[in-house]
């Protein structure tokens, strides 16, 4: 039997037991330890993507477990292999996917969203999502592959240098863990966030961090450039405020990568950009060297993604775990799915 947690709509989960998938011809049945909560899986637990999520469904998608079971034609896995998945489908033949771009199909499928996740304990699906990961990773810190893969890609695309400075603008999970992937680069990072719990993490995590409502960010960034500004800032806060304040942060030829999802479209300064040659950069997912990026970082601890953890919960208690998130003073909240060898 597989026990799986079912999002029925209206912030409400039913877990219930089901029969497992056996895996099909180049599929792979994983057995589930972790699953992790994030801030899309919150969306979706209150409604805000209805249009893509079908209840009752099983989402997820921050996940860690060994593989139980393969399908035919696999032969580069091996039962009890320590696995994560990199979540997404893509369809091969658009022009996304023709220039090189897979990750930002135009018909991409988002597993965990758009397909069956992770929050079950018997999961199958194709092998070529699947990710290795190394014997010795603890798969609790495993589970956190998926969102470092999100700050890898984000630095990755900001071009980021060693000795430069970057700020990112909320400490939220992904701002945090931009940040330990900027510092493990060679930058210098200041993290702006308002939350006090938040800002000590990120000290705790190793990174100067500033309430930008209480100090001078602009100023504090100055000072700290020599006058020149911040070489990137990773806008991570989702807010119409971040967004006025990063174009402010930035040095000459500065880049702005845009990192949360805006539900509006914001007023942005097209005058400092043009003033400035500014850059802003679209962030989206991740690719495969992402992935295995962000395996070493997590596997050496350049990122420390214990830290991260603030509970584990076991799988019947999802629906308590998904508000006590959406409360606050959790960052990362992973669901002990049970899964086994």
């Amino acid at each position: 039997m597989n026990r799986s947690a079912h999002y029925v709509g209206d912030q409400r989960f039913v877990v219930e037991d089901t029969r497992a998938v056996p895996p099909g011809p180049g599929e792979v049945r994983i057995a589930v330890t972790y699953t992790g909560i994030c801030g899309t899986d919150l969306h979706v637990a209150h409604g805000a993507m209805d249009h893509r999520v079908h209840v009752p469904a099983v989402i997820g998608h921050e996940m860690s477990g060994r593989i139980a079971e393969i399908g035919p034609g696999v032969t580069d896995r091996r039962v009890g292999e320590p696995v994560t998945v990199m979540p997404l489908d893509w369809c091969g033949r658009c022009p996304a996917c023709r220039a090189g771009h897979q990750h930002i199909c135009h018909r991409l499928t988002f597993i965990g969203i758009d397909s069956p996740g992770a929050m079950q304990r018997s999961w199958t699906v194709p092998a070529r999502i699947v990710v290795p990961l190394p014997d010795d990773l603890p798969l609790a810190e495993a589970a956190l592959v998926e969102p470092t893969a999100v700050a890898v890609h984000d630095v990755r695309r900001s071009r980021l240098a060693a000795g430069e400075h970057a700020v990112v603008i909320g400490a939220g999970p992904v701002g945090l863990l931009i940040g330990a992937v900027a510092r493990a680069a060679g930058a210098t990072v200041t993290v702006l966030e308002i939350d006090p719990r938040r800002r000590a993490l990120a000290v705790d995590l190793g990174l100067s961090a500033v309430d930008p409502v209480a100090a001078d960010p602009v100023g504090l960034v100055q000072e700290a450039t020599g006058g020149a500004g911040a070489d990137v800032v990773f806008e991570a806060s989702g807010s119409a405020t971040g967004v006025r304040l990063a174009t402010d942060l930035l040095a000459v030829r500065g880049r702005l990568v845009v990192v949360a999802i805006h539900p509006t479209p914001r007023e942005v300064d097209l005058h400092r950009i043009f003033w400035r040659e500014l850059e802003v950069i679209g962030v989206r997912v991740y690719q495969r060297e992402d992935y295995a990026e962000a395996v070493r970082l997590v596997h050496r601890r350049e990122v420390p993604a214990a830290r991260l953890i603030s509970r584990i919960v076991p799988l019947d208690d999802v629906t308590e775990a998904f508000r006590a998130l959406a409360a606050g003073g959790d960052v990362k909240v992973l669901v002990d799915c049970g899964g086994g060898v």
